[in-house]
């Protein structure tokens, strides 16, 4: 082994915000009957599904449920605390560079993942407005 090889403190290596992001399970919910609901798998095989309910004009809840890594667990967390108490026009204008700014350390390799997680929320937003023309689909999910 190379002595000068560079190794690598996951703990050191990540701001606090991530880290807290990372691990961060409270979010983590599933809504029966949501007012907007959304689901998509990325090419990494990641997936993540964003339940979320209104109050008015003000998105008052928003969980999620992932099959996926670390990364994708904080970019879920850092969209509910951009989005939570939002009204739905200002969270259709989040963007996985906001993302990863609040994280701080997001690996670039793994930008990806706030991309999903952003598809996904926009998923989300896609289908409340949907649900907002044809109310009666609620009942059904």
């Amino acid at each position: 082994m190379d002595a000068q090889k560079e190794t690598s403190d996951f703990w050191q290596d990540h701001s606090l915000t991530f880290l807290e992001m990372a691990f961060r399970t409270d979010n983590r919910e599933r809504f029966e009957k949501p007012d907007g609901y959304g689901k998509k798998t990325g090419d990494c095989g990641d997936t993540v599904e964003f339940f979320l309910n209104l109050a008015g004009e003000t998105i008052s809840n928003l969980s999620y449920d992932i099959n996926g890594c670390i990364n994708t667990n904080a970019c879920c967390n850092a969209i509910i605390t951009l989005v939570e108490g939002k009204t739905v026009e200002n969270a259709w204008e989040i963007s996985p560079e906001q993302v990863a700014n609040i994280l701080e350390t997001l690996p670039e390799d793994h930008f990806h993942c706030a991309e999903l997680a952003v598809g996904t929320l926009y998923l989300a937003l896609a289908d409340l407005r949907e649900t907002r023309r044809s109310p009666w689909k609620k009942a059904y999910r």
